[in-house]
């Protein structure tokens, strides 16, 4: 390994840092090797990444003098938030500030920068009220959105090359977070979404990873560029399709409301709410950047959701 670059990589315990890591050390020839930033190195997950050859070290985005350390005499860095571990944009903000000036500290060559678009831009709530979407927690319309949208700037202007990363919808939330077909009183399963007939950008959380490593092998054509990626755009009856297939079960688009998802009452619910309709009314906007034929050039590997489904379909929870 003597003699590659170090990237420093948050979230390497996470979806989207963990295939980075694994994506550059699966890599021999690579150029990289992974410097895998967590909270807690002694982790089953942190010792998973030490077996393939990353570095483990601690670091804490609440902690500007962990990522001192952790960002010294890295080359590159992957930064990420995490704002459903708080649900706080004002606190994700404020660690993107603290990523981009530690970055800055540390001469960073290449900072790719894990974000999403601030929803304000096309639905207001200054100075006039724009009423299509619920402005939630005072002055968001998509919080998890918003927030890092508007942290863009915080790296622009600390001057360190980045790349402005825009992800997608992760595949993986039907295993991990619910968004999986939920049975209904006839024993059919619905996949229940309030998009409507829009499609839906989507994409494995491992491709991520693979992806950003994509961009830092071509740094010289990415940094100061905002990019978007996915692996397929499909409408939630596309979806349901090829659940069906996959799970050789009936599933069903159940299109609900916004304001029908918005009423779910779970936690996040109105921010998820949100979400769906702003993909849903802006589909074209929302669409455009996320072309998987761009993605594949960044990652020729990159799945499409049979090709996810194949290889996932099994831990799909059916309650």
């Amino acid at each position: 390994m003597a003699g590659k670059k170090i990237i420093a990589v948050l979230g390497a315990t996470g979806a989207q840092g963990g295939g980075l890591v694994r994506a550059i050390q699966a890599d021999p020839n690579s150029p990289f090797r992974a410097r895998a930033l967590t909270r807690n190195p002694g982790s089953d997950k942190a010792k998973a990444l030490a077996a393939l050859g990353a570095e483990v070290v601690q670091g804490d985005v609440d902690d500007p003098a962990s990522l001192d350390r952790a960002f010294a005499g890295a080359w590159g860095a992957f930064c990420v938030t995490f704002f459903w571990d708080h649900f706080s944009p004002e606190k994700e903000y404020a660690e993107a500030g603290m990523m981009a000036e530690a970055a800055k500290r540390a001469g960073i060559a290449h900072l790719v920068w894990s974000t999403l678009e601030d929803n304000r831009k096309w639905v207001p709530f200054v100075p006039l009220e724009d009423p299509r979407l619920p402005t939630l927690m005072g002055k968001y319309k998509v919080p998890h959105f918003d927030a890092k949208g508007a942290a863009n700037e915080l790296f622009v202007k600390s001057g360190v090359p980045t790349t402005l990363y825009n992800t997608s919808f992760y595949w993986d939330n039907f295993i991990y977070f619910g968004a999986g077909p939920k049975p209904g009183p006839d024993g059919t399963l619905y996949l229940t979404l309030p998009m409507g007939k829009a499609k839906l950008p989507g994409i494995a959380a491992e491709d991520i990873g693979k992806c950003a490593l994509g961009v830092f092998n071509r740094t010289g054509e990415f940094v100061g560029k905002e990019i978007a990626v996915a692996g397929e755009q499909l409408t939630g009856e596309q979806m349901a399709e090829k659940l069906t297939r996959a799970l050789k079960r009936t599933v069903k688009y159940n299109e609900v409301t916004p304001e029908t998802y918005r009423g779910f009452g779970f936690p996040g619910a109105d921010d998820l709410g949100n979400m769906f309709q702003f993909k849903r009314d802006f589909e074209a906007d929302f669409c455009r950047p996320r072309d998987p034929a761009f993605a594949r050039k960044l990652n020729p590997a990159l799945q499409s959701f049979d090709q996810w489904l194949g290889m996932n379909a099994g831990k799909i929870p059916l309650e």
